[in-house]
């Protein structure tokens, strides 16, 4: 009964009504039906831009929590859920954090990542039951995602993780949502009705997975595993990866490509070590002291020689 109450009322939710400017989408020409979903899809950049204030205040959550060595805990269903493990699978390549720091939780487990297992939403009993294999404490934060904002399986996650300490964010489409007054904090992209009525992996979804680089790459920014505007910290596991990290290596240096290649082998292929070798004229073990002691802020760790003059 719960889980019918929670969907009661569906139809009045924007996300859930007729969009005019698609009507008769199916006597439409390919390109007309192209043209329309660009259209739509033009205004999601600025329903995300009105929910900026909201994004902020949960970058700088997430970024204190990971600081105290907390962890970033992503919560949803369908779509949402898999733009949530999505969001969490590209961190450790892309900043070389430790996979336990961003996480995710999808309503029917990894089988929902590649299948629609959808019913799972509907139990908050699974919710609160999923989330507590995940133990959420005082320092993590817990970020809920659904389009309507009403999904039973990730209210009840939220509610479960508020009440253990965790801070808590929700992220959906609609105002005023059961889901937004289950968190602490709640951002909300208002991107209006589908293109295919109801069908929120389109532009909620949109919004959701910008909502999440946003939250991710704020987070990590603002800890300084990226230095100006550069992947630092990138994990070289492949050639592509390594041209990369030699480039923004060559960037900042200014060094030659062979220069900078041994520079990299020498501070065992990690390219934040590199930076701090070559900006501070120090060994691979002097630099990996001072990034330790920065917790991974490479920025940090430069000015640690320039203040103390070249020795720490």
């Amino acid at each position: 009964m719960k889980a019918r109450k929670s969907g009661a009322g569906l139809g009045g939710l924007s996300t859930e009504k007729t969009n005019r400017a698609a009507v008769d989408l199916d006597l439409k020409s390919a390109l007309d039906i192209a043209g329309i979903i660009n259209a739509e899809d033009a205004k999601v950049a600025s329903a995300v831009k009105r929910a900026l204030p909201q994004i902020a205040r949960a970058i700088d959550l997430i970024a204190d929590a990971l600081r105290r060595g907390g962890r970033l805990i992503y919560v949803g269903a369908g779509t949402s859920g898999r733009i949530a493990a999505l969001d969490a699978a590209e961190c450790p390549p892309t900043f070389n954090t430790d996979p336990r720091m961003v996480q995710y939780v999808i309503a029917g487990g990894t089988k929902a990542l590649g299948a629609a297992v959808e019913a799972n939403e509907d139990s908050r009993e699974l919710g609160a039951r999923e989330i507590a294999k995940k133990k959420p404490g005082k320092n993590d934060v817990v970020v809920g995602i659904a389009a309507s904002g009403r999904t039973p399986f990730t209210i009840a996650a939220v509610a479960y993780a508020r009440h253990h300490g965790a801070k808590t964010v929700a992220v959906s489409c609609n105002p005023g949502s059961p889901l937004g007054k289950a968190a602490h904090l709640a951002i909300v992209a208002e991107v209006g009705p589908e293109v295919v009525s109801g069908s929120t992996r389109m532009k909620a979804g949109t919004a959701q997975k910008m909502i999440l680089n946003m939250l991710s790459t704020g987070a990590m920014t603002r800890m300084g595993y990226v230095y100006g505007n550069l992947m630092v910290n990138v994990h070289l596991k492949n050639e592509k990866l390594v041209e990369r990290g030699l480039g923004i290596l060559q960037k900042v240096t200014g060094l030659s490509r062979e220069d900078a290649l041994r520079l990299l082998k020498k501070a065992g292929n990690r390219v934040p070590v590199a930076l701090v070798m070559a900006s501070a004229g120090v060994s691979r073990v002097q630099a990996e002291q001072a990034l330790k002691k920065a917790k991974g802020n490479v920025r940090r760790a430069m000015e640690r020689f320039r203040l103390s003059g070249g020795s720490q």
